[in-house]
């Protein structure tokens, strides 16, 4: 299947499946970049488990690598998508990282190595928010928040953001604009929860552009490991009707939500 090769064509179909008991979220469609820029000045910096950065630091007690906060945007900017495997967790102070036991650096390996935790994985040293394990980054990405609060701030924007690359529309001097969407309100997404937790589909692709609204399809796919899988999945469910839509006002400027 030549999904993989198509690395454009990831970006208008989002999927996210929650697991709120292990609080990770697996997904398709959003890359690095696009976290980094949600979360843009308030990241910490990143141990890097599994990377190509050639920019990092030195940790000398893990033997890692680690990007400082004041390069992470020249990371957001590599092609991630590239590195293959793309791992990290992230720490408040290098202190915190000198103080892990050997025990804790295994597990931090076994993360980056096998997409799993052996126990789970926010450390009181490190401070973590987030755990970030992805196999082409954007392609498939498992994310663990320690809070969820998080997450549906990254997607909120992640949505909005898309939308406005999506259609450029043409103005009147035939210069394409780029149209600027609020972020989804965050209460929406939350009221969606059920659904992420069984996995689902946000298709940007299948925008139903209208002159006073637009309204954006989720179908409720179900669980999969396997990121292929669910793209067949997807390329099944969407000729049916969507279980939830979400709505943009053209006029009022908000969003709404509709479960059908």
């Amino acid at each position: 299947m030549a999904l993989k090769k198509h690395h454009q064509d990831i970006r208008d179909l989002v999927y996210v499946h929650l697991n709120q008991n292990d609080q990770y979220v697996l997904s398709y469609g959003i890359e690095f970049a696009e976290f980094a820029a949600a979360f843009s000045g308030t990241l910490n910096p990143l141990l890097l488990l599994k990377h190509r950065f050639e920019d990092g630091d030195f940790n000398m007690h893990t033997l890692l690598e680690y990007c400082p906060e004041d390069r992470i945007k020249r990371l957001a900017a590599e092609d991630i998508y590239s590195y293959g495997d793309f791992c990290w967790i992230d720490f408040v102070e290098e202190e915190g990282l000198n103080e892990l036991t050997g025990q804790e650096i295994a597990e931090l390996l076994y993360l980056g190595h096998q997409k799993q935790h052996l126990k789970l994985p926010f450390y009181n040293k490190l401070g973590n928010r987030f755990v970030y394990l992805a196999h082409d980054d954007g392609f498939f990405n498992k994310i663990y928040y320690r809070s969820f609060k998080d997450f549906f701030s990254l997607l909120s924007q992640a949505l909005s953001s898309k939308l406005g690359e999506l259609k450029l529309e043409k103005s009147l001097l035939g210069i394409r604009k780029k149209r600027i969407y609020p972020p989804i309100n965050k209460e929406i997404l939350l009221s969606l929860t059920p659904f992420m937790k069984e996995g689902i589909c946000i298709s940007l692709r299948d925008v139903d552009h209208q002159r006073s609204k637009l309204e954006i399809p989720i179908w409720v796919i179900g669980d999969f490991a396997s990121m292929d899988d669910m793209y067949e999945e997807y390329e099944q469910i969407s000729g049916e009707n969507c279980h939830a839509k979400i709505i943009f006002d053209k006029k009022t400027k908000e969003w709404k939500l509709t479960v059908i």
